[in-house]
């Protein structure tokens, strides 16, 4: 079987593939992105409406220009680009990685490569995850398809449609269908706040007036050949009050009810994942449990702007770039875990002689919020006054060196 050698694969060609091979290439890393899609981009070619790149590329940018950008990095670079191409499995080789590889053109071949960045991004959760009732009409989409119907094939999913999620796809969606002509009736929220930025909640929803029903589930879609209507329901001790149930007309439901990241082929080659997450558990060089893959983007955890994702990607590319070189400090040895008020913390480890950078989520929506991170002994070694905190918007904060094998971050309401 053909092989071809590598000094690092990327898996993916989104925003992180191409931030991460830039950077390697940038330090003379042999670098290749392998990508299943026919061309780069990944999600961002069907997001056209403006807000990225004003973190990364210091302007702002449609999904589409902020893709390009990134691909204008790679010009002048020997970084190579397989479209069309699947890794199927990843093997470990006496110090490397064999990455089985199917391509459309080229068929099946091995690549073997010393660091593995896996940044092959998330999937949308859809009706059957959540279990809501009803036949198997046409009219049920993903907000993300929808998205693309719309943005990249020219298609209109219906007149009149119901989306159920707050999530930030469907609050954007919910602006582009009305500005395409389709009547949202209003947006369905399980919990009791919104799941979308703050600034998706006044410019996709409130500018256009269009309700936002929280604490509210949908209990049924209606109709057999298409979608007649959904019934909703209000929530009452976390059970749907049938006796305030309503129906809405509509022949669209779209789902925005959250992303998960794509890691089948983290679990296949038995790397270790994060129960809450859903992705990799990572030291403070975003490596995962096994040495020389790292992971960055929305295949780690689900970020709120691509901005992020970026910056993280390029963390991750240094961090093989370092390995590659034998310059790599690999001693993290102490872990930090998630205690009340937060749901995670990543990454996971990190060195205790150095501190580190981390990203969290909270469990609750409070105007303020006291971070408390202490070490395994009870002490306070990093506290922090947050302000509109929600659980749909990341937090970040940077500890300091400590003397303690592991921390402990929690967040109260102020």
């Amino acid at each position: 079987m053909k092989r071809i050698e590598f000094d690092t694969a990327v898996i993916g060609g989104g925003a992180a593939g191409l931030s991460a091979a830039a950077k390697c290439a940038e330090n003379d890393l042999k670098t290749v992105i392998i990508e299943r899609e026919n061309r780069t981009g990944g999600v961002l070619n069907q997001c056209i409406h403006s807000g990225f790149g004003v973190h990364y590329f210091q302007t702002e940018l449609t999904g589409p220009e902020y893709a390009l950008r990134l691909a204008d990095k790679l010009k002048s670079s020997d970084v190579e680009i397989m479209l069309g191409a699947s890794v199927t499995a990843i093997a470990e080789n006496n110090g490397k990685y064999d990455l089985t590889v199917y391509s459309k053109t080229h068929g099946v071949f091995i690549i073997t490569t010393r660091t593995v960045i896996l940044a092959m991004g998330c999937r949308e959760r859809c009706r059957g995850n959540i279990g809501i009732p009803g036949e198997r009409c046409a009219g049920v989409f993903n907000a993300g398809f929808a998205q693309q119907l719309i943005n990249t094939e020219g298609y209109l999913p219906g007149s009149k449609a119901v989306i159920v999620g707050s999530g930030d796809i469907g609050l954007i969606m919910a602006r582009r269908l009305t500005w395409s002509g389709v009547k949202v009736e209003c947006v369905v929220e399980i919990m009791p706040y919104p799941a979308g930025l703050s600034r998706n909640i006044a410019q996709c929803l409130e500018d256009f007036s269009i309700p936002l029903h929280l604490a509210h589930t949908v209990t049924e879609i209606c109709g057999r050949e298409r979608v007649e209507g959904v019934k909703i329901a209000p929530l009452v001790n976390g059970e749907p009050d049938l006796q305030q149930e309503k129906f809405i007309a509509c022949d669209t439901v779209l789902f925005s009810v959250g992303l998960v990241p794509e890691n089948e082929i983290a679990r296949l080659c038995g790397i270790e994942l994060d129960p809450v997450t859903k992705g990799a558990k990572v030291d403070g060089n975003l490596m995962t449990s096994k040495a020389g893959i790292f992971a960055c983007g929305n295949v780690l955890h689900v970020h709120d702007l691509v901005d992020f994702v970026s910056q993280e990607a390029e963390r991750a590319a240094v961090s093989a770039v370092r390995l590659c070189k034998g310059t790599l400090n690999a001693a993290d040895d102490a872990n930090i875990c998630a205690a009340e008020g937060v749901r995670y913390v990543v990454p996971q480890k990190f060195s205790s002689a150095c501190g580190g950078k981390f990203f969290m989520r909270s469990t609750f929506v409070a105007d303020t919020a006291q971070l408390t991170v202490k070490n395994i002994n009870g002490e306070v070694i990093f506290s922090k006054k947050l302000h509109y905190v929600k659980p749909a918007e990341m937090l970040t904060f940077e500890l300091p060196p400590i003397n303690s094998i592991g921390a402990i971050a929690t967040l109260e309401k102020l």
